[in-house]
């Protein structure tokens, strides 16, 4: 059964419907999620694989696949052109042609290659792969918007139907104080384009002053940054509202912000949290999932030119359906 946050999500992806790469033909929950996302009219998906063994699958449960397209990338009459732009892109970097020509085969540099090509709008991989797979193609073919800016990632965690941003849970793992105020000022931007308030909390064990330490110090630098980079004229439009350093109960709970930080426009009504590691970040949304019940919706590229999407190797169905309905939305703002 589809969440109501899922149903919003569907329902702004088919708005505008886009081509989304699934580099991983061979698991039976991406080919259901393409099929649901057909049905739903979430996406144009394109799946990554062999023909006769996807099409007998969806013989065998009597599914059409109509509005599918199904590609296997050693006979794809783009192999070689591909090929030759991943060659162009990397022999800077020593890559030769012939390393190219095996390269553009896998299914992840494939579907990157496509995006590159103009032949789709977005990718979402990792069923099968770890993250390190989906990111290392999309960081060396599609890159990252900001040049001034890293590429890193955000969970969309539902609570009761209400989404908040969680950043960054799945790449960046000890981020300096400017990549800390890039990952916020990106995951704010993300807020915005899911229709969640851009109310940012940078996230510490202290509350204005209330611990001390260096973590809590390089929390405080990183805020002052943020804010800065949230007043430039690129992001002004967005109405970004930073605060920090504030406790997780400071950020999310209006009595206990009224106690911390009574004069914060962010405590009590953070939408967007921002914590300072990855060893952090994993841990939080990971028991938000598990013992909180929240959904959970990620982890989810932002930075790129163009979306390229990692799953967990335990998603389900729904989950990849998110995410397809993601990465369409976020190819819709670009």
């Amino acid at each position: 059964m589809l969440s109501s946050y899922l149903k919003s999500l569907i329902k702004k992806a088919s708005q505008d419907m886009k081509t989304i790469v699934l580099p991983e033909g061979e698991d039976k929950r991406v080919l259901e999620a393409a099929y649901l996302a057909v049905q739903q009219k979430v996406a144009k998906p394109v799946i990554l694989g062999d023909v006769a063994e996807i099409q007998a699958f969806f013989d065998e449960k009597g599914w059409s696949m109509e509005g599918i397209e199904v590609i296997e990338p050693q006979n794809s009459e783009n192999l070689k052109n591909y090929a030759q732009l991943l060659f162009e892109l990397r022999k800077a970097k020593g890559m030769t042609e012939e390393e190219a020509d095996a390269t553009a085969l896998s299914p992840n540099y494939f579907g990157t290659l496509m995006m590159k090509s103009g032949h789709a709008d977005g990718m979402v991989s990792g069923a099968n792969h770890s993250t390190a797979d989906t990111v290392r193609p999309a960081l060396q073919i599609i890159k990252s918007k900001n040049p001034d800016m890293g590429v890193s990632s955000f969970f969309i965690m539902v609570s009761n139907d209400e989404p908040f941003i969680l950043s960054d849970c799945g790449l960046v793992i000890k981020p300096s104080e400017k990549e800390l105020a890039d990952i916020a000022i990106n995951a704010a931007v993300s807020a915005v384009q899911f229709g969640i308030a851009p109310n940012v909390a940078m996230l510490s064990y202290s509350t204005k002053g209330s611990g001390k330490g260096e973590d809590v110090d390089k929390v405080k630098a990183a805020t002052l940054l943020a804010t800065a980079l949230a007043a430039q004229e690129d992001y002004k439009k967005y109405g970004i509202n930073i605060d920090g350093e504030l406790q997780a109960d400071a950020a999310l709970d209006m009595t206990v912000a009224a106690k911390k930080a009574p004069q914060s426009q962010v405590a009590g009504k953070a939408k967007v949290l921002i914590v300072p590691d990855l060893n952090a970040g994993n841990i939080c949304y990971k028991l938000l999932q598990r013992l909180g019940g929240c959904e959970a919706y990620g982890p989810i590229l932002q930075g790129l030119k163009a979306p390229i999407n990692d799953l967990s190797r335990g998603a389900l169905v729904e989950d990849i359906l998110g995410a397809i309905a993601i990465t369409a939305i976020q190819a819709q703002n670009n």
